[in-house]
């Protein structure tokens, strides 16, 4: 295992403090950007937090809402609520809380398996084999110049999930994206772990879907952009160490919000996972005269 994937199981091994409290710490120093708490960290520790209450289920989709910016310089509590106990279902509830407030909300289902009917939504697209996809750092100089700055810092910075975003750089025609991603390495046999890594990834990348047609980006410094909520349907069996495609659209935008939703593939083309987000993407008031600001 990488340094960074060994960091992020150890992120992910929360402290039990009481038999429904948790506590997750925040990244180490060494990580990049830590202004703020990655949302995608917080879906995975509260989903991991929901999972060790739960026996003989694994989670089978959750519906989350981002209240507050975390901290990341305070370790966050997570209240689990044993909402519901049944045959085949459970339910959790889990509010992750810093400085005494709320600053997530989260509800899992949990399933135990059993056979049923079975159908999927196939890929829509062409998309080459991640062997195919260059890295940030096999991207050509020409490909490197056209990204904004931001962007490019983006894809360089070191992270335990690896990214390869497909057309990086290219102008698109509609509001799609593509990208690999997995863990940058092996992870233990465990499947509540995998569920969790692929709920930190599902985060990453979503809301760029959102501003494809629109010559900017989330990662620039153009729009104030935040995640409001999260949902994530978990379909098949799945590592996250493996390849994952990760296909992204984005059905509107409108009223400084834009709606992603992604489907998650493995190498072999079964569909795994589906997620669902809509973020703030509001606009950048230009600066102007202190008179204007006052009156706006």
């Amino acid at each position: 295992m990488t340094n960074s994937a060994a960091e992020l199981v150890a992120l992910l091994d929360l402290e039990r403090l009481e038999d429904n409290l948790f506590r997750g710490d925040n990244p180490p120093e060494s990580w990049p950007f830590r202004s703020r708490v990655f949302g995608g960290q917080v879906l995975a520790q509260a989903l991991v937090a929901a999972q060790r209450t739960v026996d003989g289920a694994g989670a089978h989709s959750m519906h989350a809402y981002f209240l507050l910016a975390g901290d990341p310089n305070v370790p966050i509590i997570y209240d689990v609520e044993r909402v519901r106990d049944g045959r085949s279902f459970a339910t959790r509830r889990t509010v992750a809380i810093q400085h005494g407030r709320p600053i997530f909300i989260m509800s899992v289902s949990f399933h135990r398996e059993e056979p049923g009917l079975e159908h999927q939504l196939d890929l829509d697209m062409v998309v080459p084999p991640p062997e195919e996809v260059p890295g940030i750092g096999e991207l050509s100089a020409e490909v490197r110049a056209r990204l904004p700055a931001p962007v490019l810092a983006y894809w360089q910075r070191p992270r335990p999930i690896e990214l390869k975003p497909v057309g990086l750089g290219e102008t698109v025609a509609t509001p799609r994206r593509a990208v690999w991603f997995r863990a940058s390495g092996a992870l233990p046999d465990e499947e509540g772990l995998h569920r969790a890594v692929l709920a930190y990834a599902s985060d990453m990348t979503l809301l760029e879907a959102t501003t494809a047609l629109h010559g900017t980006s989330v990662l620039g410094e153009s729009l104030q952009v935040a995640s409001l909520d999260h949902a994530l349907w978990l379909h098949r069996p799945f590592r996250a160490d493996d390849w994952l495609l990760y296909a992204q659209d984005s059905p509107s935008a409108a009223g400084a919000r834009g709606l992603a939703r992604g489907l998650i593939y493995d190498r072999a083309g079964q569909l795994v996972a589906s997620v669902a987000q809509e973020g703030l993407i509001r606009p950048m008031r230009p600066a102007g005269p202190p008179a204007a600001q006052a009156s706006a």
